[in-house]
């Protein structure tokens, strides 16, 4: 048996930027999203409030040190941060990782996940539609010149100690990997750039909400292994979907049970398939920011959390391949988050510590 690695999806957006002022408002944060959260029906957790770090701010470096803190308290290895790169070198919510590479800290172990999709303002049909999508940011590939630029943005990164390996190479996720027209020549070009810079080469990574019907695909385009996320809407169906469907007058999410869909979210493929990366979750809810438009998982618990983890990392660890990507630390406008709430506290914080503890003294065993 071997040790999982655990390595969590981190947003670095909870911080004012231009551009989001310019866009929803001065002062807009996810927070904003999160704390006009309303309860939608009998039963339904919101909104979720913060405990023990609060509203936060990621300009404040003490709020990240707390953040490593408790996910090493977890038996989290590492933080998966988004980066935002649109191309011509136009970034959004860098800060925060910019900041961690400056300082060096937390002493805490991290990778990147290019989220290479453009961000739209949407708005909603009744039926839960999206009808209108204004462009806000549009994610472009200019070219070889840019994935060049690119790199050289994050070279410091890369030859940080902290920087995340497998396989004794650096761990890079590209989150939409078959919108890419060229992707190839990114990653040949990376690899290139990362022999000419003394650096050990990429672990590639692509990510996937449908890998039955796509991973094999990425696979082909030269990937290392496909991060699948069965999240989708694809995979969920409910008799309350079916209800708001047939009807444009009942206005509620789509709410799926979370006993029954965390048993969904991992299964053969990713428990046996060297090349397949399972996700854990320890709930969704996107109401926050799509109110009765959204979907959910109803029920979402620690004790269901810890089952769900026990499931997953116990096949993790009879596998050859031992990454876990956790979804996510600190999404709360999705709903899943790890960070504690005024509802649950360390709940998750601490199942999460029970399974990894207990797998770790087996695996020693």
């Amino acid at each position: 048996m071997t040790q999982p690695i655990i390595i969590a999806f981190y947003l670095p957006q909870y911080h004012p930027t231009p551009h989001n002022n310019e866009w929803w408002g001065n002062g807009f944060t996810e927070w904003t999203n999160v704390a006009k959260a309303k309860k939608l029906f009998p039963g339904h957790y919101q909104p979720k409030i913060p405990a023990d770090l609060g509203f936060y701010d990621l300009r404040v470096p003490e709020v990240r040190e707390q953040q490593a803190v408790m996910a090493r308290e977890a038996g989290v290895d590492g933080f998966c941060y988004y980066e935002y790169w649109f191309g011509n070198g136009h970034e959004e919510l860098e800060l925060p990782f910019r900041e961690v590479v400056d300082s060096g800290k937390p002493d805490y172990p991290f990778c990147l996940c290019w989220a290479n999709e453009s961000w739209k303002k949407k708005s909603w049909s009744k039926e839960g539609a999206i009808f209108d999508s204004k462009l806000l940011a549009e994610q472009t590939y200019p070219g070889k010149e840019d994935i060049v630029n690119h790199f050289y943005a994050r070279l410091k990164a890369f030859s940080d100690p902290r920087y995340m390996k497998y396989q004794g190479k650096l761990i890079y996720m590209i989150y939409k990997p078959l919108e890419h027209p060229d992707v190839k020549l990114f990653m040949d070009t990376w690899q290139q750039l990362a022999h000419d810079n003394n650096l050990p080469g990429f672990y590639f990574l692509g990510f996937e909400l449908l890998a039955d019907l796509h991973g094999e695909e990425i696979l082909n385009k030269g990937f290392d292994a496909v991060v699948s996320c069965r999240n989708s809407k694809d995979h969920i169906l409910s008799f309350w979907s079916v209800l708001r469907r047939a009807s444009f007058i009942i206005n509620i999410p789509r709410i799926n049970p979370y006993k029954k869909m965390w048993p969904r979210l991992v299964t053969d493929l990713e428990k046996t398939n060297d090349k397949y990366i399972p996700v854990i979750m320890p709930n969704w809810d996107h109401t926050p920011r799509s109110g009765a438009r959204g979907d959910l998982f109803f029920g979402a618990t620690p004790q269901e959390f810890e089952k769900h983890c026990l499931d997953t990392l116990s096949a993790v660890a009879s596998k050859n391949n031992p990454l876990c990507f956790l979804k996510s630390w600190n999404e709360w406008g999705e709903g899943n988050y790890m960070e504690p709430d005024l509802k649950y506290g360390k709940g998750y914080i601490n199942a999460l510590k029970r399974v990894v503890d207990f797998i770790t003294n087996n695996t020693r065993g």
